[in-house]
């Protein structure tokens, strides 16, 4: 079968390779999902393993076949697999276990240990091929009325852990119950950040760098929130306007805005942060100001990386709410497909310089969708 890989430590090594088709008896005790690949989201992690920031190849293989953002059908299961069936729509998590007390109890994206395993990105091979195999501890059903948007379920796990975080974390005030969102970024994320706070009835600012209108910030007003340019004014002078924030979700991959986000938090507020930053950015900051408030406010920030199952499932009942209640709004996210994997070369090309681009992904069954199966409602 064809997969696109990188050698890791070597830039710009996207290349296609040819593998063996996997078999469900690769999976022990007779828990193996053979899934048959439709749609593989890729974003700025692909764009950094192919640039040779990170990544590694697992044993025994000199590549790394990438793509974490997978969707699929199921098309063969073991005999002890009785949650899954022929014909099921799944997306498959990212991290594996390892060896800390957080791998044993199944919060695997909590784990201490220095390696870790993740599909696509680390160690293990990832989901930008024709198919792939896993156990089905690992595989989550997705509705057939998202069949359409659930490559965009793995990106809305990232959403689900940081929110459920900061209200687990939030439980310490007994009571709390946030009434005003910002978010920090307009892209897929941001986005989906948005959507998520809104369906819990929150008042929504979404802050991005672009003025508007154009179809980010169309986007995040179709949903009932507000769109708001820091071209025009900042995190903290608009806090300062018009009152601090409950609940702030940094998705902009730019660090120096997580000190402006800290100063544009209400009293008991959470920051939640979920940008990876890379580089050695130097800025000067009112840090005393910032302990100060941070101190006499009772306020948490806490970083978010990566999703267990919990988080794909709950993020699967928002999609669903979503699609109930906004229509087409998520499947207007999905604006630059690229059918083929022999086509990685274009996929790259679009990921790195498309214009208006919120999610780039490979079509690598395009005609399982067709428009009779665009369905509007769940």
């Amino acid at each position: 079968m064809k997969a696109i890989a990188v050698k890791p430590g070597i830039k710009n090594s996207v290349n296609l390779v040819e593998m063996p088709k996997p078999n469900v008896n690769e999976i022990a005790n007779g828990r193996g999902v053979v899934v048959k690949v439709l749609r593989v989201g890729v974003d700025g992690t692909d764009k950094e393993i192919n640039n040779a920031e990170y990544g590694a190849a697992p044993a025994g293989d000199d590549f790394l076949v990438i793509g974490h953002e997978g969707f699929g059908i199921v098309e063969e299961v073991g005999p002890n697999v009785t949650e899954l069936k022929k014909g099921d729509y799944v997306v498959a998590t990212v991290r594996r276990p390892g060896t800390s007390i957080y791998d044993v109890i199944g919060t695997n994206d909590m784990t201490t240990d220095e390696t870790y395993f993740e599909r696509g990105i680390n160690l293990r091979h990832g989901y930008l091929s024709e198919y792939y195999v896993d156990d089905a501890e690992f595989i989550v059903k997705v509705p057939r009325g998202l069949k359409d948007v659930g490559v965009l379920l793995e990106p809305m796990t990232v959403v689900q852990k940081g929110i459920t975080q900061a209200y687990e974390i939030q439980r310490r005030l007994r009571v709390w119950k946030p009434k005003r969102a910002a978010v920090l970024g307009a892209g897929t994320i941001g986005l989906l950040a948005t959507l998520v706070f809104r369906l819990r009835g929150i008042e929504v600012v979404t802050f991005g760098r672009t003025p508007k209108p154009y179809l980010n910030s169309d986007l995040i007003e179709d949903l009932g929130a507000a769109y708001v340019s820091t071209e025009n004014i900042s995190v903290p002078d608009y806090a300062k306007q018009h009152g601090g924030f409950d609940i702030i979700f940094e998705a902009t991959g730019f660090s120096p805005i997580v000190f402006d986000a800290m100063q544009a938090l209400a009293k008991n507020g959470v920051l939640v942060l979920s940008s990876v930053t890379g580089g050695d950015k130097v800025i000067e900051i009112p840090a005393d100001k910032i302990n100060l408030d941070f101190v006499l406010g009772n306020k948490v920030m806490v970083g978010t990386v990566n999703a267990n199952r919990e988080y794909f499932e709950t993020g699967a009942k928002d999609m669903a709410q979503a699609v109930l209640e906004y229509g087409d709004w998520l499947l207007r996210l999905l604006t630059h497909p690229v059918s083929g994997l022999e086509n990685y070369e274009r996929l790259f090309e679009t990921l790195t310089n498309a214009k208006g681009a919120i999610k780039v992904y490979c079509e690598v069954a395009a005609e399982n969708f067709n428009e009779e199966s665009r369905p509007a409602t769940v």
